[in-house]
């Protein structure tokens, strides 16, 4: 498998998460960096890692030392950032690379570089969908104990209510229960998939909120939906949020659909933080991600975890091996 890493803020622990997994990449996976050489030869020799077993790829050119300080991100930095991630999607939506993940980003620094285009920078999964034109992407994140999707991804806490449509509801749903069947992150027996409610006890049956009713409408979307993909999975809800989560941490649900950004992310760090992977489902392209930010506070330390973009390489190959192998079944034996 060939997978396309953008290393992430320069400033950050990005550069050197990023090269500490691809060392450690599983068998048979080559991995390119994308971003500046002296960032990841930076990285590469406060961790002990030979560059000889690193590809890299710089795609602009060399950042000035004062853009390369770590733990003080800057404007060329952002701007950096941004294009190394579209080098690498470009790399992986061509076909060079069977994947993309991408490290930690500083959002600020790249919607502050300049561009038209990063000052609507909210997040990779936003950039991703437009650039690539997709009609769909679902924020998702995987760790062993929990798989969650978003409803909503990086809205203000008002304007979530609004966003929670039955089309957005039965598209989170669809692509989580998708993303489990087809990547077999599954427990035992059905698939089962829990679906949160937006306010408190599910609403009281309207007395707390009317948002359930859209959320119901969705699940028989969803239900609709995925008879026409003949994908099989038990729907519940809407259902408390903080039973779903509760009850899938126990696993007597494979996966949760949550409603909002820290609804989801809140029960994900307290379960799987480090070993956490950002998904985005939908897009015609597989994109894997750590699940952590940039941490300037730690980047000079070179003591940072790699063990969460370890899991989303990890990830992101068994994602594209699957992809492969059911590409072949659909072509059939040679003639």
């Amino acid at each position: 498998m060939r997978l396309a890493v953008s290393i992430g803020c320069p400033s950050g622990v990005g550069p050197e998460v990023s090269v500490v997994a691809a060392a450690r990449a599983p068998e048979g996976t080559r991995v390119l960096l994308v971003g500046d050489q002296k960032v990841i030869a930076r990285a590469a020799s406060a961790r002990g890692v030979s560059l000889t077993r690193i590809a890299v790829w710089q795609p602009t050119e060399t950042l000035a030392a004062r853009d390369r300080k770590l733990g003080r991100p800057s404007q060329a930095g952002g701007a950096a950032q941004l294009a190394w991630i579209d080098a690498a999607c470009d790399l992986t939506s061509s076909g060079k690379a069977d994947a993309l993940v991408t490290g930690p980003v500083s959002k600020d620094a790249i919607a502050s570089s300049g561009s038209r285009v990063a000052r609507q920078f909210l997040g990779h999964t936003e950039h991703l969908q437009r650039r690539l034109h997709a009609r769909e992407a679902v924020m998702t994140f995987a760790s062993e104990k929990l798989t969650t999707s978003l409803v909503t991804t990086h809205l203000p806490l008002r304007d979530v209510p609004d966003a929670i449509t039955k089309a957005a509801v039965a598209r989170a749903t669809f692509w989580l229960a998708d993303f489990l069947i087809r990547n077999k992150r599954r427990h035992r027996g059905p698939l089962r998939i829990a679906v949160a409610a937006l306010n408190p006890h599910a609403g009281e049956q309207g007395r707390i909120g009317h948002e359930e009713g859209r959320i119901v409408q969705g699940i028989a979307r969803a239900r609709q939906r995925l008879s026409g993909a003949r994908l099989r999975a038990a729907l519940f809800g809407p259902i408390p949020a903080e039973t779903a989560f509760r009850l899938a941490a126990q696993g007597e649900y494979d996966g949760v659909v949550a409603m909002y950004h820290d609804q989801a992310t809140i029960p994900m760090k307290l379960l799987g933080f480090g070993d956490a992977v950002n998904v985005t489902l939908g897009l015609p392209i597989i994109r894997t991600s750590v699940d952590h930010g940039t941490a300037y506070d730690r980047a000079a330390k070179f003591d940072a975890d790699p063990s969460g973009m370890t899991a989303a390489i990890k990830l992101a190959a068994s994602m594209a091996r699957f992809a492969r192998a059911r590409s072949r079944s659909r072509r059939g034996p040679p003639q």
